[in-house]
């Protein structure tokens, strides 16, 4: 030994104090084991596991046989099913480790045709081009990884295997579509015959739509937006203006659209494609059309004077002039609450009354009596006066509680209360200080 002074030598090693051990309960004593036992049972089913595994990998390198069943029959139910998940996902990385058919560039290339040239043009959309197909490829390289494996692999029926796999399950095959027959043929013909019979796409059908917006996109028949502006009118000022308004609107309406439409139908190539026997059915179409842009205008209309009334918005709510009168020993507002609402359910009749005369188009040209259908739908009509008269109660609940108040404080002066009262007083003997 050598007689060298070391730290070694001169420092001994530290020692420390021995640790305070609890003392432990029985109960206390049998969990622990419970649990050592537990963890020391799930370890040897992992070894028993990861042997077999060996074992059986080292077999199957030795003889080469894929199909050889792995040394597992002699081990646990539980350790079996164990092993069986581990198998599959050896089997499963072996099958996505294959390489894959790559998609061809030439259905890339047929994908990119279908493609509007100006929807390619520019760097950014190139970009947006080549991320695309990147993204069409790995989804297609996914896909045919995902049947090779259903292909190649049965998966066993193990419960705990669908919480440790990752992937959706495979989309099934649509049901009942029958892709057995051409549609090629059937779609054409079907075309055809939309193109022969559908009058909407001809063009005259679509200046007639052009004339309708151009026409009725902004204009009003009645417009009373502005009239809170102008202070309080009277119901016989209100009915008045709405009749004005209507007639002008109509009169307006048949000197520029309807003979831009008239017009249009003197013109020859107006029926330029329409065969004779089709004559009928195309005029058809164009009443119908007529119908439809008269009827929208006037359902405007009508929504839009029902919007001033709108309780959560009264912006635009029109003022009414009303007197309270005294007469015949009656106090009563003038003109009463049942002519104001009469007075403002009069402009949606008078709306629903305008423009129920236009002529067809064949009426015009042959010398008919045919009109077009532009009458308000009932339901329209319903739900205006339904929406008018809520509307009209509760904006004037403040006029009836003032009614109210004069009729409680005064009332008794007009209705023979207080001659009533005077009488009796003068007939009665009183002191000179209660006829004061």
């Amino acid at each position: 030994t050598s007689n060298k002074r070391t730290l070694r030598t001169l420092f001994r090693p530290a020692i420390l104090p021995s640790p305070v051990i609890p003392e432990t309960s029985p109960s206390q004593k049998k969990l622990l084991a419970r649990n050592r036992t537990k963890e020391q049972q799930e370890m040897i089913n992992q070894l028993l596991i990861d042997r077999a595994l060996e074992v059986y990998y080292i077999n199957m390198e030795e003889t080469d046989e894929r199909d050889a069943a792995p040394p597992f029959t002699e081990l646990p139910s539980t350790v079996r099913k164990y092993f069986f998940i581990k198998y599959y996902f050896f089997l499963k990385s072996r099958v996505q480790s294959n390489p894959m058919v790559p998609i061809q560039q030439q259905w890339l290339r047929s994908m990119l045709t279908m493609v509007p040239q100006w929807l390619m043009e520019g760097r950014d959309r190139e970009l947006l081009t080549e991320d695309l197909l990147k993204e069409i490829v790995k989804d297609y390289e996914k896909s045919m990884q995902r049947c090779v494996l259903r292909r190649a692999l049965i998966k066993p029926d193990i419960k705990e295997l669908d919480q440790l796999e990752e992937e959706a399950p495979l989309p099934l095959l649509p049901l009942g579509l029958d892709f057995s027959s051409t549609w090629k043929s059937s779609y054409i013909k079907a075309k055809n015959q939309i193109i022969s019979t559908l009058r909407i796409l001809h063009p005259t059908m679509k200046a007639l739509l052009d004339f309708g917006y151009t026409a009725f996109f902004n204009f009003l028949v009645v417009d009373f937006s502005s009239s809170r502006l102008k202070g309080p009118i009277d119901c016989k000022s209100l009915k008045t203006d709405a009749s004005l308004s209507c007639s002008k609107a109509e009169d307006k309406i048949m000197s520029t659209w309807y003979q831009r439409v008239i017009g249009l139908f003197t013109q020859s190539e107006a029926l330029d494609g329409v065969k004779l026997d089709q004559l009928e059915s195309f005029y058809n179409c164009v009443a119908v059309l007529l119908s439809n842009q008269l009827k929208e205008l006037l359902q405007r209309t009508t929504e839009a004077f029902v919007k001033l009334f709108d309780p959560e918005d009264r912006r635009h709510l029109p003022l009414f002039k009303m007197d309270l009168t005294f007469d015949e020993n009656r106090m009563e507002f003038y003109p009463s609450l049942q002519d104001l609402e009469e007075a403002i359910l009069f402009v949606v009749d008078c709306i629903g009354q305008t423009l129920q005369n236009v002529q067809t188009t064949r009426a015009w040209l042959t010398g008919g009596t045919a009109t077009v259908d532009a009458e308000l739908p009932a339901h329209i009509v319903q739900w205006a006066k339904s929406t008018l008269q809520k509307s009209i109660s509760d904006n004037l609940e403040g006029p009836k509680e003032h009614f109210k108040g004069y009729v409680e404080n005064y009332g008794w002066l007009v209705d023979g209360t207080a001659e009533e009262r005077i009488n009796r007083f003068i007939a009665e003997q009183h002191s000179f200080d209660e006829y004061t």
